[in-house]
C-alpha cells in the first residue's frame, strides 16, 4: 500500500480500496491464477502501480469512458477506476473465469464504475473515449481491433486514442504510425527497478 501513496494522493475511500486489494487478489490467486504464483507477492508493484502509470501520463477528465482490453484480472482497468471515480471502465476479456475474478473484485471493494464483460475484441461495440491495454497484443493487431470503438466526442487534454502498457524494444510495432505514435518510459513516474523498461505506448486514433 504505501508504494502507492508514495506517487499518489488518496482519498481515505480510495485508499481502503486499494488496501483491500491484496488480500482478495491473494484469495482469488488461490483458486483461479490471474496473476503468477511468484508474482502475487509483488502485486502493488507489478500490477496496481504499473496499472496507474496511466494515471501519471492522463488524468481522465469526469464522464470519460474508458475500455481495458484483455483485463485479465482487473489490470490496469480496476486501479484506474478507483483513481477516476467519475469516470466510467468496461473491462473485457475472452477467458471467463479471468473476468469473473475482476468482476467479484470490482464488486466486493464498491466500484460502481465498472462493468466487467466475457468477450473478444471484435465482439466489443461500444464507443470510448480512450482503449487502455497491459502487452495485450502487438499495436497494429490492436489498432484493427479498436478503432471501431473509438468515441468521436472529446474533452481530454489528449486526442481519444490508445494507451498501451508494453515493455522491452518497440521500433519494430510502432513504426508503422511513423510519428503519430508516443512512447513515455515508466520510470520517469516510478523509480523502481522494475520500471526501468516498461513504457507507455499513446497513438491517437
Amino acid at each position: 500500500m504505501d508504494i502507492i501513496k508514495k506517487y499518489f494522493t488518496l482519498t481515505d475511500h480510495q485508499e481502503q480500496q486499494f488496501a483491500a486489494l491484496g488480500a482478495l487478489y491473494a484469495d482469488w490467486n488461490s483458486k483461479i491464477n490471474v496473476i503468477s504464483r511468484k508474482d502475487i507477492d509483488n502485486l502493488y508493484c507489478h500490477h496496481i502501480l504499473h496499472s496507474l502509470a496511466i494515471a501519471k501520463f492522463l488524468s481522465f477528465q469526469e464522464g470519460t469512458h474508458i475500455l481495458d482490453l484483455g483485463t485479465g484480472g482487473g489490470f490496469p482497468g480496476i486501479p484506474l477506476a478507483i483513481m477516476f471515480p467519475e469516470c466510467q471502465f468496461t473491462l473485457i476479456d475472452s477467458v471467463g473465469k479471468k473476468i469473473k475474478v475482476a468482476d467479484a473484485i470490482a464488486k466486493e471493494i464498491g466500484l460502481e464504475n465498472v462493468e466487467c464483460k466475457c468477450l473478444r475484441a471484435e465482439e466489443e461495440k461500444g464507443r470510448y473515449q480512450f482503449v487502455v491495454s497491459r502487452a495485450v497484443m502487438p499495436l497494429p493487431d490492436l489498432v484493427k481491433v479498436v478503432r471501431k470503438n473509438i468515441a468521436i466526442e472529446q474533452f481530454n487534454a489528449l486526442p481519444n486514442g490508445i494507451i498501451s502498457l508494453k515493455g522491452g524494444e518497440l521500433q519494430a510495432e510502432i513504426h508503422p504510425f511513423h510519428n503519430l505514435a508516443e512512447q513515455v518510459k515508466i520510470s520517469t513516474y516510478f523509480k523502481e527497478e522494475y520500471f526501468e523498461t516498461k513504457k507507455i505506448v499513446y497513438l491517437p486514433l
